[in-house]
């Protein structure tokens, strides 16, 4: 099977381990990416679509065609500036515009990074955000939606971040006290479970904590 599978920011910290991986697995045969701006990166296999998220048309004419579509997009109040309808328009409206243009384009499967603690009645702005975000996405009913929910991302970033530096700091030499769920995570390793799970998983609507990924690769 000539798989299509889009990759919303691929230039993030998930989503840019995703990219590696499906450039280095066969089974893979077109990765579009889709992006505001171009990714310097060629391969055959890469077919770029830059495009203004806010641009319905485009949108919709990016996704269509995919056989799953993976949302790794997010962003930082330091690059809002503390705007929260702008923080809104990348962690809210790109995943569920996306789940809306691939039930109206008949895409086959949806895989979203959300985050732990996603719940659409927390006082916090971030896990409230999540949470109405899953709840959006779930309302389309489309056959199969995978939400995975990390904490703390371990990994390079491009842009240096305090707050997570300090949080990493902090966290990495206590996570053997924290709750299996909510132990600081490897984005490679988020980035493996929603492929595998991408290519093995049935039909359903499933929320993957770092336990569940965990069970993706003892299944193998």
């Amino acid at each position: 099977m000539n798989n299509t599978f889009t990759i919303i920011g691929s230039t993030g910290l998930i989503g840019s381990e995703l990219l590696k991986l499906m450039l280095n697995d066969e089974s893979v045969h077109t990765i579009r990416l889709i992006n505001r701006r171009p990714v310097e990166l060629e391969n055959e296999k890469i077919q770029q679509k830059v495009i203004d998220f806010q641009d319905e048309t485009a949108f919709r004419e990016a996704i269509a065609g995919s056989d799953a579509v993976f949302v790794c997009v997010g962003t930082t109040n330091k690059k809002v500036k503390g705007d929260q309808t702008a923080y809104r328009k990348v962690d809210y409206d790109i995943p569920v515009n996306a789940a809306r243009f691939c039930a109206e384009t008949k895409v086959g499967k949806l895989l979203i990074v959300s985050s732990i603690g996603a719940n659409s009645k927390s006082r916090n702005f971030y896990t409230k955000l999540k949470g109405e975000m899953e709840a959006a996405v779930a309302g389309f009913d489309l056959p199969y939606t995978r939400f995975f929910r990390p904490s703390m991302l371990l990994g390079s970033r491009k842009e240096f971040r305090l707050g997570e530096a300090i949080g990493k700091a902090l966290m990495k030499p206590l996570s053997f006290l924290m709750p299996e769920n909510y132990k600081p995570v490897q984005a490679a390793f988020v980035a493996k479970a929603m492929l595998l799970e991408a290519k093995n998983g049935v039909s359903s609507q499933k929320v993957l904590h770092l336990k569940e990924m965990k069970q993706l690769f003892e299944v193998q």
